[in-house]
């Protein structure tokens, strides 16, 4: 399950999603989740469906690489599910466990939630899918720049964000290994209750967190070693700027956002 985590993980490809503005998906992939919230029906779900399987068709992203990244997230899923069946009170009642009731208007949240989480995972996953780690530097920091003037440092935060989301792989990589390790000497992982298995977990912190801080160590090093000194003068070897790919995106985008305005209004 920890391979099945794509989160920072980036295709190389050349589709038109590849080739948009860095600053053109985060906006968008921004304003995405925030339509999610606004989405109260069904038809609004097909409308979001459509548009996020069109956005994926055009990445030439292979569908294994989102559904990967949505297994992760299965049991949140099902909580979620289980949590709005039974701890929503409606009118209708479906079906009484005791002191437990099911309605309608529960089993209705539930599906909403699940199927909202999903479309969340997806949206944003294709966002890293898309994008390489300098891009994404490059666009986030272009985007926080209007907030330097209140002294917050948009470079450094910038690259604090990417690097940490960059190593998320590295690290779920680095945990698998050493859950192999274990498991080669011995330990187990797989056998026992939820709260059993937990507890084997523990000896995986300290030769991870070990790794983590060597990596960071090496990491410092070799961006000292070749210069780095901040955002202050810093020059780019591609500089960002928006094409008429990204006019089209963003034109795209409004029609979706338009849909689901309608969907909610009328439907």
């Amino acid at each position: 399950m920890i391979k099945d985590i794509t989160i920072g993980q980036y295709i190389v490809g050349d589709s038109f999603i590849h080739k948009l503005d860095p600053r053109t998906k985060i906006l968008i992939s921004l304003l995405f989740i925030i339509t999610l919230f606004l989405v109260k029906n069904v038809t609004g779900y097909v409308v979001v469906f459509i548009f996020l399987m069109s956005c994926i068709y055009i990445s030439k992203v292979p569908f294994r690489y989102i559904y990967k990244g949505l297994k992760p997230i299965f049991i949140l899923m099902l909580i979620t599910a289980v949590f709005n069946i039974f701890f929503t009170k409606g009118d209708v009642l479906l079906y009484q466990i005791g002191f437990l009731k099911i309605y309608k208007e529960g089993l209705v949240l539930a599906a909403f939630m699940v199927v909202r989480l999903t479309f969340l995972i997806a949206g944003t996953s294709l966002l890293t899918l898309t994008t390489s780690p300098i891009e994404l530097t490059d666009g986030i920091e272009k985007l926080l720049n209007p907030f330097k003037k209140i002294g917050v440092p948009a470079h450094e935060l910038a690259m604090m964000m990417t690097i940490a989301l960059r190593f998320i792989p590295t690290l779920m990589d680095e945990t698998d290994k050493i859950m192999k390790a274990q498991m080669a000497r011995g330990a187990d992982f797989e056998s026992g209750n939820l709260i059993s298995r937990a507890k084997n977990l523990i000896p995986l912190l300290v030769p991870l967190f070990i790794s983590s801080f060597r990596r960071a160590e090496e990491l410092a090093m070799a961006m000292e070693a070749r210069g780095y000194r901040g955002g202050e003068g810093r020059t780019r070897m591609k500089v960002l700027q928006m094409t008429n790919k990204d006019t089209i995106a963003f034109i795209s985008f409004v029609v979706f956002v338009i849909l689901i305005f309608i969907t909610r209004i009328y439907f």
